[in-house]
């Protein structure tokens, strides 16, 4: 395959710049599935949390508020019927996977399996020739 980041040829500057997009949309879905992540495990610190507000509740007097944190909140469905690792694992089933799967095949069918052309030759165009933090790639000497 030579290199893994040079066009390959007939691969036009147009499906280039397709698929530069469509990666960076794939990449903006990592960022929100990221996220996604962080809601599961803030709302999973969140309800363990409340163990604590019951027992200090009932601790200071105030049983019916710790009965009403225990039976209202803790444990509570976040969206109908789903707790966040079932949000998470739909969004992953419905959204997330095929995406991620078309973006490789849009890749491997249109620029022979080679990803980040349209990065890679972004970075051929900027660096500076001869700077040796600007070099093509990370075994090859500054040219």
């Amino acid at each position: 395959m030579g290199d893994p980041h040079r066009r390959p040829e007939g691969v036009s500057d147009e499906t280039v710049a397709a698929l530069g997009s469509l990666s960076k949309a794939l990449e903006t879905t990592e960022c929100a599935r990221g996220h996604l992540f962080a809601f599961h495990q803030l709302t999973g610190s969140a309800d363990f949390e409340l163990d604590r507000a019951v027992d200090l509740l009932r601790a200071a007097g105030h049983p019916e508020w710790a009965e009403r944190v225990r039976t209202e909140i803790l444990g509570r469905n976040v969206i109908p019927g789903h707790w966040t690792f079932q949000v998470v694992e739909a969004y992953d089933r419905t959204y997330y996977e095929p995406f991620r799967d078309l973006e490789r095949e849009a890749v491997d069918r249109l620029a022979e399996g080679r990803d980040h052309l349209y990065e890679a030759e972004l970075k051929e165009a900027r660096r500076t020739r001869n700077h040796p933090d600007h070099t093509a790639g990370p075994d090859t000497p500054p040219t």
